[in-house]
């Protein structure tokens, strides 16, 4: 049986349309996905992430307990950043990729993706075993509010008082503050999953419904309005950023998916995964032998999605995992991972679109950056 967020009778009352996401009924959309995507570009989205997972970590080694559980090294975060990092199995395997918020030496947030929530927490626990740290899973009674695109400043600004605006305006990308918006305790992120500016909100379920109100109210007349998952999935395509049960799994590893940069191999210790990942380092993986993630544009009008073959000189070197027209850019675009011969950017290959070829070419990522 999927479950809700604390929002769902906030979309039904709006008419959204659902779908099942990770185990959720989540938005897919309210009117039109198109419009939706371009009020984030142009404008500002409002976005229910509740289906999120949340989980503290807190205690004397924090620190060095997600560095051990995790590839990234989080004790070196600064106080009030964030951090993306993957967690992987001792093969080397995606988990799932997170981010991970320092309030102190001794408390930490780890925020998984939906469907890998209660796997995230569960490894997390079992990971604790000998290190003096609590880790809770705080995901069922923890909501999560985006609002994003060029507007989200101006708006969150209207519902915050002026000796806290410096808290919202000196905020940095991957940063964070806790402030209080519309009369909500909140934590208050400049993250998100869309490639435009753009904050994320986190506070308890009981408080949702009201904050979702008083934000509406305020972007009222800045343009914003409420986006479902549809949207999102166009707009993360665009900014290149990868989707996990698409371009990250159990089966890859983060060199050949181009995160090999969040492997900390020369932090000290161990952590899980650390061998596995070290030999295919050493192997070249994702640079010199396998497959490797790279960004497609289409050359004519027709899509590639999910699990469409890659073509070059009509043999298969590779495989689509995520595609579909770019409604900001006017021409189609696709991630897949393609043999490494063929992943340099300006090579020409194919995608065989349900029996006929289309021409496509290896790009730079993202496929869109917004203007500074």
């Amino acid at each position: 049986m999927s479950k809700h967020t604390a929002l769902y009778g906030t979309h039904e009352a709006l008419g959204a349309s659902f779908t099942d996401f990770g185990g959720w009924q989540m938005p897919l959309k309210y009117t039109s996905e198109l419009a939706e995507h371009h009020a984030v570009r142009q404008a500002a989205g409002l976005f229910d992430l509740s289906h999120m997972g949340e989980v503290w970590v807190t205690g004397p080694e924090a620190g060095a307990f997600l560095d051990y559980a995790l590839v990234g090294k989080l004790s070196a975060v600064v106080d009030g950043k964030a951090k993306y990092s993957l967690i992987c199995n001792a093969d080397g395997g995606i988990i799932d990729d997170l981010i991970t918020y320092r309030f102190g030496a001794e408390k930490y947030l780890v925020v998984p993706n939906a469907g890998n929530a209660p796997t995230v927490a569960a490894e997390l626990a079992k990971r604790a075993e000998g290190f003096d740290v609590v880790v809770e899973d705080a995901s069922d009674g923890t909501s999560l509010i985006a609002v994003q695109g060029p507007n989200a400043e101006a708006i969150l600004l209207k519902l915050t008082g002026d000796s806290q605006h410096e808290l919202v305006t000196g905020l940095k990308y991957y940063a964070f503050n806790e402030v209080t918006v519309a009369g909500h305790d909140v934590i208050l992120a400049r993250t998100g999953y869309t490639g435009e500016d753009g904050f994320e909100l986190f506070l308890p379920n009981e408080e949702a419904a009201a904050l979702w109100a008083s934000i509406t109210e305020a972007g009222a007349g800045l343009g914003l309005i409420p986006c479902g998952l549809a949207c999102r999935d166009s707009l993360r395509l665009e900014a290149g950023m990868p989707l996990y049960g698409n371009e990250l799994s159990l089966e890859g590893n983060p060199f050949a998916a181009g995160f090999g940069q969040v492997v900390a191999l020369s932090k000290e210790g161990d952590f899980v995964g650390k061998e596995a990942l070290a030999a295919l380092k050493a192997s070249g993986a994702g640079s010199t032998s396998g497959r490797r993630l790279v960004g497609v544009k289409g050359l004519g009008r027709r899509a590639a999605r999910g699990h469409y073959p890659v073509l070059k000189d009509g043999a298969v070197i590779g495989e689509v995992t995520s595609g579909q027209p770019s409604p900001t850019l006017g021409y189609p675009v696709a991630l897949a991972y393609v043999d490494v011969e063929h992943s340099a950017i300006g090579t020409a290959l194919e995608a065989d679109l349900r029996g006929k070829a289309e021409p496509f070419e290896v790009v730079a990522l993202p496929f869109y950056k917004r203007a500074k």
